[in-house]
């Protein structure tokens, strides 16, 4: 190709001469729809002789002509031609695809698509070293050169890489790599150099420098090239490089966002997510990053909506800086600060948009002014740069975050505006979500607290201790646990696990406990009690499935029942972890219980088992979130169960703390943990008197004196006459009522007394009131009157009546 260059006043203006290139143009038909000067200087033909004709037509005979392959875009070949004056020209042929212009794909022309066929008529031959063309190569070029000698010396750099190093050539001749950069960095870059020279073989490598006038590095792209004499021996390097800081720039701005939307979020907690956002944006973004929520998030309620107004109060939620220890920082983690309308935090939030102050001295003078504080770590860390960037997430404002630049001194950019506030909408939706998992959280872990037992009660039976932990990152679930009170100074142990999370769990937790407290009061064995509660399960689910809510609820559950009389426990279990119960020496004791099927299945059997303890004897009713994780089976941490709590020692508050620590990760677990322990007692035969009682009305003035001389025996005599009164009552009812043999059966401990009297009818007393004239009906109402609490029991050969009387306080 050629080009002229004429004058048009005061500036050259190039023209281009097409008659140094051969050009054609070959249509998809293989017809030729271009020719050209340059063409017809080639071959002799003029464009009459061959537009519109078949390009196979120039092809000399014994030649071919073969467009290149579909898919192929570009082509080239030694094509014979065939001159105008008969003889064969072998001519080098450039063929590039031509894609036919918008709205011409059915005119014919030059423009209509086709190949395009090019061949070069002149070669001006090699660029010698001496023209001026070569010399300046190097001093003009766009791209920064350097040039260094076998010792690795330089030699040369053009004027870009003058200026890239901010020192003039002749100052930098004869010196190293090493020796120009300095630091690590120049070491790294001469280990290239010598890498290269002593290969051979090029090498690309990114570096940053910074000019000598300059307050930043640049990032650059580097190609090292060996450089050898006309026998192939080096005799140097040569080093050119590209100027990439926009490029490098924008990948770290996409890096950013992408790190983002992976590291924001990853767990449901509002500070948590709020420090990820300062991590992702320190150093990257900013030098110093800090993050303030509203004041009302801490409360549970909703941000506000609409236009807000200054002054406000906010939180500082998280903050990042390339300091350790964040010296810039006026506000602690979790402390409350007000924010003036002058602040960049309020004029951010009421505006709601990104708000930069590229000199805080000038522009924040108001605020500093007023913040004394501020202003001297303003002055103390050059802060020159901040920006405010509201967070906010569907519609509602959660508060703001403030990016701040000293060591960086490049200003914030519209770009690093526009990535700032990408990055701060992402985690917006983030801590909104966190937000409202933990409002609902909150909710739920109130209601689940409102269900489960405040405190338990103190009983002669045995001492209890529990522990309700919620899980750390799951919803709350349904997991409980209750110790019950039972006629005849027995004590029911219960713990349960309702199926899935949230509050609808919380909810049916609520019921079950409340039922299994209602059939515990009827005193009904452990596998006739789960039989009950199951039937109820089976019934919430037929009720939530037709609520639209869905169906198929399920529970586990353990139940025990104690006699402190007997030491006797009876459990029985659906589908929940068995019981781990240590001797009182701390000797693991087999206790097999059938594991029974999970509540909600309806119609099958539940079995229990029966254990006699020894006093002192230590029980563990649980959950399965205190014993299987990700790291172990249930199995493993049945065993790990066992271990830790025969190493427990001292009381059983100490020992439940203990076993949670050892258990659960510091983290929190997985899932929801309940925990119950139990250390048995026993009644001493002393504190237990008993009669068989034949069914003759007579007995019962007999009856009367064994009962006050044994109260005497036990220092009771001031409840003499009551006591009286009662066991009369409850004797003359069953042998009027009910079926030999008859029992009557005193116990006490330091706070109660009770009566009972067995008989073997299942007929159930009923109290009732006796009209003026009735001769009878008023026995039972008399001992609800003089006694603390009385009821009933069926028993495997009858039942039991039984009253409980409070002794007095000395």
């Amino acid at each position: 190709m050629r080009s002229h260059k004429v004058t048009e006043g005061d500036a050259p203006v190039y023209t281009f001469d097409g008659s140094v290139t051969a050009r054609a143009v070959v249509n998809a038909e293989g017809s030729v729809v271009e020719w050209n000067e340059g063409a017809r200087r080639l071959l002799g033909w003029s464009p009459a002789d061959v537009l519109g004709r078949p390009a196979t037509r120039l092809v000399a005979p014994g030649g071919a002509f073969r467009l290149p392959p579909p898919g192929s875009v570009i082509g080239s070949g030694t094509v014979p031609l065939r001159h105008r004056d008969g003889r064969t020209v072998s001519v080098w042929l450039l063929a590039h695809l031509r894609r036919p212009k918008e709205g011409e794909d059915d005119k014919e022309g030059a423009d209509s698509g086709g190949w395009l066929i090019l061949c070069p008529l002149e070669d001006p031959g090699p660029l010698s070293r001496d023209e001026p063309l070569s010399a300046a190569v190097m001093a003009q070029s766009p791209c920064a050169a350097a040039v260094f000698d076998e010792r690795l010396r330089l030699r040369g750099i053009n004027d870009v890489m003058a200026d890239a190093v901010g020192i003039p050539e002749e100052n930098l001749r004869g010196l190293h790599m090493s020796e120009i950069v300095g630091g690590r960095q120049g070491e790294k870059l001469e280990e290239h150099l010598r890498e290269v020279l002593t290969s051979g073989r090029r090498k690309d490598v990114q570096t940053f420098l910074q000019a000598a006038d300059e307050d930043s590095a640049h990032a650059w792209s580097a190609r090292i090239a060996p450089l050898a004499d006309a026998d192939g021996q080096p005799i140097g390097i040569c080093v050119t490089g590209h100027d990439i800081t926009e490029q490098y720039r924008a990948r770290q701005r996409l890096q950013l966002v992408n790190e983002a939307s992976i590291r924001i979020g990853t767990t449901l907690d509002v500070t948590r997510t709020a420090q990820e956002l300062a991590d992702v944006c320190v150093p990257v973004l900013a030098d110093f990053v800090s993050v303030d929520l509203m004041e009302s998030l801490d409360h549970g309620e909703e941000p506000a909506v609409g236009p807000l107004s200054a002054p406000f109060t906010l939180r500082r939620a998280a903050h990042r800086s390339v300091n350790p220890g964040c010296p810039e920082a006026v506000v602690g983690l979790g402390d409350l600060d007000v924010y003036p309308a002058t602040s960049p935090q309020a004029t951010s939030l009421v505006a709601g948009r990104t708000i930069v102050a590229t000199d805080p001295a000038t522009t924040l003078a108001a605020w500093l002014d007023w913040d004394p504080v501020r202003s001297a770590r303003v002055k103390e860390y050059g802060i020159h740069a901040t920006m405010s960037v509201p967070i906010r997430a569907r519609g509602t404002t959660l508060g703001v975050a403030v990016l701040t630049r000293f060591e960086s001194k490049d200003p914030f950019t519209p770009d690093d505006e526009l990535l700032a506030e990408e990055v701060t909408a992402r985690a917006a939706v983030c801590i909104d979500n966190a937000r409202r998992f933990s409002r609902e959280r909150e909710t739920t872990l109130a209601l689940q607290r409102s269900l489960l037992p405040q405190t338990l009660p103190r009983m002669p039976a045995l001492e209890a201790a529990s522990r309700y932990l919620p899980a750390a990152r799951a919803g709350v679930g349904g997991d409980w646990f209750d110790v019950i009170p039972l006629s005849g100074m027995r004590v029911a142990m219960v713990v349960g696990d309702v199926v899935g999370h949230g509050v609808q769990a919380a909810a049916t937790m609520g019921r079950l406990r409340t039922a299994v407290r209602t059939l515990a009061d009827v005193d009904l064995p452990p596998d006739e009690l789960l039989t009950h509660v199951d039937d109820l399960v089976v019934r919430l689910s037929k009720e939530a499935g037709a609520e639209g809510v869905t169906g198929e609820l399920g529970a586990t559950c353990l139940y025990a029942v104690y006699d402190p009389i007997t030491r006797r426990c009876s459990f029985a279990r659906a589908g929940h972890p068995p019981p781990v119960v240590l001797a009182p020496d701390g000797r693991p004791l087999d206790v097999h219980v059938p594991a029974g099927p999970p509540l909600g299945l309806g119609g099958l059997p539940f079995e229990s088992a029966e254990l006699e303890l020894p006093e002192g004897t230590l029980l563990a009713l649980y959950t399965d979130g205190l014993i299987e994780s990700r790291d172990r089976d249930i199995d493993a941490g049945h065993d790990l169960l066992v271990q830790a709590l025969s190493r427990q020692r001292g009381s059983l508050d100490d020992a439940c703390q203990g076993v949670i620590g050892s258990m659960l990760p510091q983290s929190g677990a997985a899932d929801d943990v309940a925990l119950l322990l139990a250390r048995t007692r026993g009644l001493k035969s002393s504190q237990v008197a008993s009669w068989a009682l034949p069914a003759n009305p007579a007995v019962v003035s007999r009856t009367r004196q064994y009962v006050l001389d044994k109260l005497a025996a036990w220092g009771l005599t001031e409840m003499a006459f009551t006591v009286e009164l009662v066991v009369s009552e409850l004797v003359t009812n069953a042998i009027r009522h009910g079926a030999p043999p008859i029992q009557l059966r005193l116990i006490h401990d330091d706070t109660t007394l009770i009566c009972e009297v067995s008989d073997c009818s299942g007929t159930a007393p009923h109290l009732r009131r006796a009209k003026t004239f009735d001769e009878g009906g008023r026995g039972l109402l008399l001992v609800a009157q003089l006694t603390h609490r009385w009821g009933s029991r069926h028993t495997e050969n009858g039942k039991t009546i039984w009253a409980e009387l409070t002794l007095a306080e000395e």
